[in-house]
């Protein structure tokens, strides 16, 4: 008698443990504050979906500043920025094959260079604080030109509409066109 009340007593307590686990993980991320985000879409007939940490501007000048002008940015937070499309596309008049990437930018004022890479998975910074990019692994890489955006980004958003997609945060968006 005593070894069942045992057993129930230790089934209880790993149920309830396995319940606090569960509820603490799921706290955890809910309460990041850089949240994994996923957009998807179609564009040109390709399924593209696009996978990002989502930091906010938390009263902080973004672009020139966290975010410096001339230098490789991950573009998000936490592992790196992929693309993903099921199809071959004309990125900006470029090819780019079906497949997944990961995306580095270089922001600049006026203009933005958005680098394609083969390696996905990885953190998107080194030890250093450098961008995790090699760059023997870009695939492509084009030129955009920046603009002010409709209103203001509290969080690094994706959108993908039938031109192509597009990064916005704070007062800027960086539209990319595909066809």
């Amino acid at each position: 008698m005593n070894s069942i009340k045992i057993m129930k007593t230790s089934v209880i307590l790993k149920t309830m443990t396995l319940f606090v686990c569960i509820s603490l993980t799921s706290f955890a991320a809910f309460c990041q504050e850089s949240p994994r985000e996923t957009v998807n879409g179609t564009i040109s007939g390709a399924s593209v979906s696009i996978a990002y940490g989502s930091p906010s501007v938390r009263g902080r000048k973004i672009w020139g500043e966290l975010v410096p002008y001339g230098k490789l940015w991950r573009t998000g937070a936490n592992p790196v920025t992929t693309f993903e499309t099921n199809k071959d596309i004309n990125v900006e008049g470029k090819v780019l094959h079906a497949g997944k990437y990961s995306i580095f930018t270089i922001p600049g004022e006026n203009e933005w260079k958005i680098i394609f890479n083969s390696e996905t998975g990885q953190w998107g910074i080194k030890d250093d604080g450098s961008a995790n990019d090699d760059p023997a692994k870009d695939v492509l890489t084009v030129s955009v030109k920046p603009e002010k955006s409709k209103e203001f980004h509290e969080r690094l958003t994706f959108v993908i509409d039938q031109q192509g997609f597009a990064l916005l945060w704070e007062n800027l968006a960086v539209p990319v066109t595909i066809k």
